[in-house]
C-alpha cells in the first residue's frame, strides 16, 4: 500500500551543493556534484547518486527486494572489488512512487559498508544559476533567458573553419 509523505512522515529531496564521494576498499566508487539528499522523518539523510557518476562495473544486482510504503520497491546491488565484496550494500528505486520520483534509478549506499564523504566546494544552486545568467552590459538582461545559441554543432557546416582569422586554425 502506497502512503503519501506528510506532516506525520515528512520526506524532502534536494540537490546537495557539496561534492559527494563514495569509497570502497580505498577506491573511489562514486564521485558526483549531482547528488540528491533525501531526508525522511527521523532517519539520517541519504545521498542518492546518478548512475553515470558510479563505477557500475563493480556492482551486480542481487535478488533482494524490500518495500517502503512511502518510496516503493527497492532493488539491491553487491559491490565486488579487489576480491572483496559487500552484499546488498547499494540500493535503488527503479520505479518509485510519485512523491519521490526524483530518486528514480539513482543509487544509495549503506554507510556501514562504504565511506561517504561530502566535500564542500562552496557551490550553491544560486551560484550555478548566476554563472549562467551573467549579463553582457550590466543592464540586467540575462543571456540565459534572452540570447539564442550562437554556435553550431561541430561538423554541421563543412569548411566553416577555413577563414584565416579563425583562431582555431592557428
Amino acid at each position: 500500500m502506497m502512503k503519501t509523505p506528510g506532516p506525520d512522515h515528512p520526506i524532502t529531496i534536494a540537490w546537495n551543493p557539496k561534492r559527494v564521494r563514495v569509497l570502497y576498499a580505498g577506491h573511489i566508487l562514486a564521485d558526483t556534484a549531482n547528488a540528491l539528499t533525501l531526508k525522511e522523518a527521523g532517519y539520517k539523510p541519504v545521498q542518492y547518486i546518478p548512475r553515470e557518476d558510479v563505477e557500475m562495473e563493480v556492482l551486480a544486482k542481487t535478488d533482494r527486494r524490500t518495500h517502503c510504503p512511502y518510496k516503493g520497491e527497492a532493488s539491491y546491488y553487491r559491490i565486488f572489488r579487489d576480491g572483496r565484496f559487500a552484499e546488498d550494500a547499494v540500493w535503488s528505486y527503479e520505479a518509485p512512487y510519485p512523491a519521490v520520483e526524483a530518486i528514480r534509478g539513482l543509487l544509495a549506499f549503506y554507510p556501514d559498508q562504504v565511506e561517504i564523504h561530502e566535500i564542500d566546494e562552496g557551490r550553491t544552486a544560486d551560484d550555478v544559476r548566476a554563472a549562467v545568467e551573467h549579463t553582457d552590459s550590466g543592464a540586467g538582461s540575462s543571456q540565459l533567458d534572452h540570447w539564442a545559441a550562437n554556435v553550431d554543432m561541430p561538423g554541421e557546416e563543412a569548411g566553416e573553419y577555413e577563414d584565416s582569422d579563425d583562431i582555431r586554425s592557428s
